[in-house]
């Protein structure tokens, strides 16, 4: 479980330190727009179980698809979008750093 708790310290302290040394003038609110890229986690809600450490999120559940994967990443670069897009792109990387 202590590896759970760490994986969703990540998911807050990554976000966090993007927005610090990268959007300062609004750092708050970079990173609560990052911060709620965390919602893509709503997907687990229809697996069986919901958490499951031995399993890989990205790939398997439907939010943390492949193919949603290069979208995430276009996000990132138009400007209204850009936040949001950072903390997929940032979420997605965190799980699967996970999967290794």
């Amino acid at each position: 479980m202590t590896g759970f708790i760490w994986h969703l310290v990540l998911h807050l302290v990554v976000p966090t330190l993007i927005a610090w040394f990268f959007f300062q003038d609004n750092f708050k609110q970079a990173a609560l727009i990052m911060f709620s890229a965390i919602l893509i986690d709503v997907d687990h809600l229809w697996a069986d179980p919901i958490v499951d450490p031995t399993r890989c999120s990205v790939g398997f559940h439907v939010l943390h698809s492949y193919w949603l994967i290069p979208v995430y990443v276009l996000l990132s670069f138009w400007p209204k979008t850009r936040l949001l897009g950072l903390g997929l792109v940032i979420h997605i990387i965190l799980d699967w750093l996970e999967c290794l």
